[in-house]
């Protein structure tokens, strides 16, 4: 009967101790409905669904519907911030003239059968044996007729139709798939039984959708941790201790395990995190909690599994193997896992995602929201491979997280050098074409590529022009850099000039990838591999002096990856929640599916910044998964690029969202490289704090704007509307102190004043721009001089300026490519701003040397 009563949370609102707004929010419609658009039937009727108090704001988050003749208009969600009674900032969801788009008050058909309706457009089994639980008006609760892990919610709405500006009577249900892999929201017509309408509250990460590098992690004893800082708590009573990868540490590449003891924060977890009765006291000596519940899933049925059991003791100690099989070492999984549930709880209930904003807790301890709604974990879950994902239904409804293994690397050292300093092997990634790996050694002489450079690319050593020393590669294996033609295109050069393998050099500072064909891929026949540019670099240079001999032979593969070790993605996967939870409020879990939507983007976010280590730079590489892909501490990870501050590493841009084949990660990507570069800016402004708690450093101040903005910015929200919150959350909490910080880092990126995001339900009409707010021209606004000078716009379509703050007087400016040859060179008198006229460049990423004397200042552009 719980579960039926926790259902019908989804149609009905209980607030503690809270101020009900509806008048101040009617008042304001009512006076402001003309500039709004709307008319007096549009805000005739309007339902609060939530509210929660944001402490960092100082508001009262409203979140309210719009209905018609008692029917909600779906995802109609409006996001008020109330202060002192009135209206502080509002992001309007509602539809204008009412009452000449809505088709009907009465459904044609019954909200049972739009469930067989649903079944069958969904493609499942015909539900059997169900029963009306509870009903409550036009909202109802069914039995899951065996075709649903929970009973099915049944509602009457009406569903806007943007090709006919148009609402449908619909009936608006949920079939969360018996595997777990989708959670369908549907809207049915209630008229003649269509499907209108499909959400999947199931965000299922495709982390290997893009085609990214596979380094090795090897053997634990072979890599350099990183300088991982304990992680900071108050200390309970408990006594329970976890070995665990503690943050900041990101992943067993990153750094070694540890075993804490009372890890759990006492604000978030006040009892713990194996208190489900808020007795002190544990209820459990598994991994189950108020906050998660983690168990093994191998078979893939989301039923009971092994769970990890501390004793008495609560002492969940247990060792870690990675030559082993998975299952050998699930205890250790599970305990990983069950620790970064629970501090992603902690942690980020700090900075306002509490029970009364729809956090994951079987017990709200009298604090408002509706409870019974801890996550289910499942740890090394066999319904899938390769990937993760996390389920968010409405508050008091449990998610579910599925972490899988992934294939064992494919880096391996295929490459072996037999002579010279540079002996021994060398890790590598197989292209995803060509000839196989051969199980016998494959030795011969290895023979730099010459081309001649004349073309298509400037490398004499790319192949991307016709090759010169065809004979010299003739039954040899050819050494080719990575250059800017495809790898097909390389790989048939050289066969056809008599090459028996390919060694490609990676001509960036990253871990090897593994290299689609291209055009011309399918008709290789050799095999082709890729190193390092450091291993590359430096055996081009040993072949210049002298005969180098090697052997490229495949290698046996290791054990699964297991995911529940990779903290980022973890994170990323309860990032999701947080997202779907607080933006629209948290009933309105729909309010992240439109095509703008940057879920994606927040879930990335919130798994860099809570491993940031105290030593970390913005301009060094960050990538996503890089454990789980096998990857190198400083791969790239699974996104586009990684993410860096750096425009040489990461210089995508707000218009690059357009044209990304990985969606919705493409523009969640570009996203998060917008917030990660606010990020570094106001850490520079601020300084950075461990303490990922209680601090008040830069870091701490972007994440309390981020987690603020999510409740501001509204259901279906684009870029802009994103940006616009995280600006009005800077204003309400520190009132609009890096409002000009802010727009900076948004407009570097594409983001600027000029920036549209288009239709929120079209994800290809982005238009970008770079320019500020006139408050915001450089000079005395500006926080963020790098040694005394600024170089903007940057991107620039040419016209470059370069202004300092100090009369440095003459100066010599000189701009380089990224083969250090110079393409400008002049002498300025430099007392304000000078302008540099580059449109003659190509399109790429330059280096501008200022060189006063007693000033020196360097910065990369970007040309486009």
């Amino acid at each position: 009967m719980k579960k039926v009563l926790c259902l019908l949370g989804l149609f009905v609102v209980s607030f503690v101790h809270a101020q009900d707004y509806t008048q101040v929010i009617q008042n304001y419609l009512e006076n402001n409905k003309a500039p709004l658009g709307l008319t007096a039937q549009d805000i005739q009727q309007v339902d609060i669904s939530s509210q929660s108090f944001s402490k960092s704001m100082q508001v009262e988050n409203v979140y309210f519907t719009q209905k018609h003749q008692g029917i909600e208009i779906f995802n109609s969600v409006s996001a008020a911030a109330i202060k002192n009674n009135a209206v502080a900032y509002l992001k309007m969801g509602f539809t204008s003239n009412l009452n000449q788009k809505v088709n009907t008050t009465s459904p044609g058909i019954t909200a049972m059968n739009a469930i067989n309706k649903a079944a069958n457009a969904l493609g499942i089994d015909t539900p059997t044996n169900i029963e009306l639980l509870e009903r409550e008006g036009n909202a109802y609760v069914f039995s899951n007729g065996g075709i649903s892990l929970e009973n099915i919610p049944v509602k009457l709405v009406y569903q806007s139709i943007e090709e006919t500006n148009t609402l449908r009577l619909a009936w608006d249900l949920s079939i969360y798939y018996l595997d777990a892999s989708h959670y369908y929201n549907v809207r049915i017509d209630a008229v003649t039984g269509e499907l209108l309408e499909t959400m999947d509250w199931v965000a299922s990460c495709n982390f290997a959708e893009r085609d990214h590098a596979h380094a090795n992690t090897a053997s634990q004893q072979s890599i350099l941790f990183k300088d991982a800082m304990p992680t900071p708590s108050l200390v309970s009573a408990g006594g329970a201790q976890y070995r665990v990868f503690p943050i900041p540490t990101e992943s067993p590449s990153h750094g070694p395990d540890e075993l804490l003891n009372s890890p759990e924060n006492l604000t978030a977890s006040p009892f713990g995190w194996h208190d489900t009765d808020g007795v002190p006291g544990a209820e459990s000596t598994e991994t189950v909690g108020n906050n998660v519940l983690v168990q093994e899933d191998r078979n893939g049925n989301n039923g009971t599994g092994n769970r990890a059991d501390g004793g008495p003791g609560l002492f969940f100690d247990f060792p870690y193997d990675f030559n082993a099989p998975p299952a050998a070492t699930e205890d250790a999984a599970m305990t990983n896992l069950f620790y970064m549930n629970n501090i992603m709880h902690d942690v980020y209930y700090q900075y306002g995602f509490d029970e009364e904003s729809g956090n994951f807790q079987e017990n709200n301890y009298g604090n408002g929201g509706s409870q019974g709604d801890f996550v289910n974990a499942d740890a090394q879950d066999g319904s899938g491979q390769n990937n993760a994902n996390f389920g968010t239904p409405p508050d008091g409804q449990n998610p579910r997280m599925q972490m899988f293994l992934w294939d064992p690397s494919d880096q391996a050292d295929l490459l072996t050098i037999n002579n010279g300093p540079l002996t021994g092997p060398i890790n590598a990634v197989a292209a995803t074409f060509g000839g196989a790996i051969p199980a016998m050694p494959l030795t011969q002489d290895m023979v730099v590529v010459e081309d001649n450079d004349a073309g298509a690319s400037t490398d004499p050593n790319d192949a991307c022009d016709p090759i010169q020393n065809a004979g010299d590669l003739s039954g040899k294996i050819a050494v080719i850099r990575r250059g800017e033609c495809e790898f097909g295109f390389k790989g048939l050069a050289a066969q056809n000039a008599g090459a028996v393998a390919v060694v490609v050099v990676n001509n960036i500072a990253l871990d090897p990838i593994a290299m689609g064909p291209g055009a011309q891929g399918a008709m290789v026949t050799i095999p082709m591999i890729m190193i390092s540019s450091a291993d590359g670099e430096a055996l081009i240079t040993e072949i210049a002096s002298g005969t180098v001999n090697g052997t490229i032979q495949s290698q046996p593969v290791g054990q699964e990856i297991d995911g529940d070790y990779d903290n980022v993605v973890i994170a990323h996967e309860y990032g999701h929640g947080i997202s779907n939870r607080l933006t629209g409020g948290r009933f309105n879990v729909g309010c992240l599916q439109n095509a703008d939507q940057m879920g994606e983007g927040w879930s990335d976010y919130f798994g860099l910044m809570i491993t940031i280590l105290p030593s970390d730079d913005g301009t060094e590489i960050r990538g996503i998964g890089t454990y789980d892909n096998g990857q190198t501490p400083n791969g790239p990870g699974f996104r586009e690029a990684p993410y860096s501050t750096d425009f040489a590493i990461n210089d995508f841009t707000y218009g690059d969202s357009n044209t990304m084949v990985s969606q919705p990660h493409g523009i969640g990507f570009v996203w998060t490289t917008m917030l990660w570069d606010m990020t570094w800016d106001l850490i520079d402004q601020y300084g950075f704090d461990p303490d990922v708690y209680n601090g008040t450093g830069g870091n701490n101040i972007a994440m309390q704007l981020v987690m603020d903005g999510l409740k501001l910015q509204g259901c279906n929200p684009g870029s802009v509307d994103g940006r616009d919150a995280i600006l009005e959350a800077d204003e309400l909490t520190n009132g609009g102190a890096n409002f000009c910080l802010i727009w900076e880092a948004f407009a570097a990126r594409g983001l600027g004043l000029s920036a549209s995001q288009g239709s929120v339900n079209n994800r290809s009409d982005q238009v970008e721009a770079f320019n500020l707010p006139a408050e915001c021209s450089l000079g005395v606004n500006d926080n963020n001089f790098n040694n005394n000078f600024i170089i903007y716009p940057n991107p620039s379509e040419g016209n470059i300026n370069i202004k300092s703050v100090l009369n440095v007087g003459n100066v010599t400016i000189q701009i380089t490519d990224m083969n250090g040859r110079v393409v400008f060179n002049e002498n300025r008198l430099l007392e304000d701003t000078v302008n540099i006229d580059a449109q003659n460049l190509s399109a790429g990423i330059y280096v501008i040397n200022i060189d006063g004397g007693n000033y020196v200042h360097t910065a990369k552009v970007i040309i486009r």
